[in-house]
């Protein structure tokens, strides 16, 4: 099988390249941004009809926590516009029948019934400090869809909550609040930081996927065979979600990262931050159904990204 993965050095690109090397008997394609640039559609039509791929994973996106969707909405609109946009309809063009692209759980309205699922997509408002990136998002499930529908591919499209772990963004504005967290607590524990000022109120709940079971996750529904996709999707919601099925507040996660960090002095609110949207839980009873569960717990997933962090903390960026 020839496999392009788009964004492959990215945090959940990365796990899947490495669970499709240990697998084996598959010729993995990849190219860095500086080698392909994925919002030039000019240059993804080449690359696709030189390579023709049999199937296209596309994990490659522009992603960032709420400072940088509030401080970059134009370029998390446009740039994640263009990248699905190109890759889908170049692997269309090159005749690629099988792809998987992979979304947020920020589709959803920021009011959906919690536990959240697929088919509260487009039923009420977004979360407004990341409309923009999740808009984008909206538009690749949609663009898999109607390429299915008219020509008859085989596009799918997968859900995750929130991710973190190996590979993941740690620079200190621009992250996700699992790896910003980690890194905060570790140089308060190696400064002797008497207290850490967490966004918000901390009562906002969060559900978190280790980006290894993400990984698994993924090749799991690309493997499926098509009347077991179908089976499970309608032809006008033909993406999946990919959780844990359970939750914890902001407030219960900075207390871990703080356990596994070893920071031992006072944890605290900046009620006057904004906290996102209340609740954010995935209903994964479909997945289940069809036979993938998560297996990495979040304390023990917590602990591996800060085993990772450390071993990687010189070469990470800011």
């Amino acid at each position: 099988m020839k496999i392009y993965i788009a964004g492959h050095r990215g945090m959940v690109g990365s796990a899947i390249l490495r669970q499709l090397q240990a697998q084996g008997g598959h010729e993995l394609i990849t190219r860095t941004s500086g080698e392909l640039d994925l919002t030039n559609q000019a240059a993804v039509q080449d690359f696709m009809a030189a390579e023709k791929p049999d199937q296209v994973i596309l994990a490659a996106a522009k992603v960032g926590g709420i400072i940088a969707n509030n401080t970059y909405p134009a370029d998390f609109i446009y740039e994640n516009l263009m990248i699905e946009c190109n890759v889908i309809h170049a692997a269309y063009t090159a005749g690629v029948h099988k792809l998987l692209q992979l979304g947020s759980s920020c589709i959803y309205p920021r009011l959906a019934e919690q536990p959240m699922q697929e088919n509260a997509l487009l039923t009420g408002t977004l979360e407004p400090t990341n409309e923009p990136y999740a808009i984008a998002k909206i538009a690749g499930i949609k663009l898999c869809e109607s390429y299915n529908r008219q020509y008859g591919t085989d596009y799918r499209s997968v859900m995750p909550t929130n991710l973190y772990g190996p590979g993941d963004n740690f620079h200190p504005e621009n992250s996700h609040v699992v790896p910003a967290l980690i890194r905060r607590f570790h140089e308060a524990t190696q400064n002797n930081t008497p207290e850490v000022v967490i966004w918000g109120t901390g009562k906002p709940m969060r559900e978190f996927l280790h980006v290894d079971d993400m990984a698994e996750a993924s090749l799991f529904v690309m493997g499926l065979d098509d009347a077991t996709y179908r089976a499970n999707t309608e032809p006008m919601l033909s993406h999946i979600n990919v959780g844990t099925g359970s939750d914890v507040t902001i407030g219960e996660l900075a207390h871990m990262v703080a356990e596994v960090t070893g920071f031992q002095g006072a944890v605290s609110f900046d009620t006057d931050k904004p906290d996102g949207a209340p609740r954010k839980l995935m209903d994964v009873s479909r997945l289940k159904d069809m036979g993938w569960s998560a297996r990495i717990g979040l304390k023990e997933g917590l602990t591996n990204a800060y085993q990772w962090y450390l071993d990687n903390q010189t070469t990470l960026r800011g």
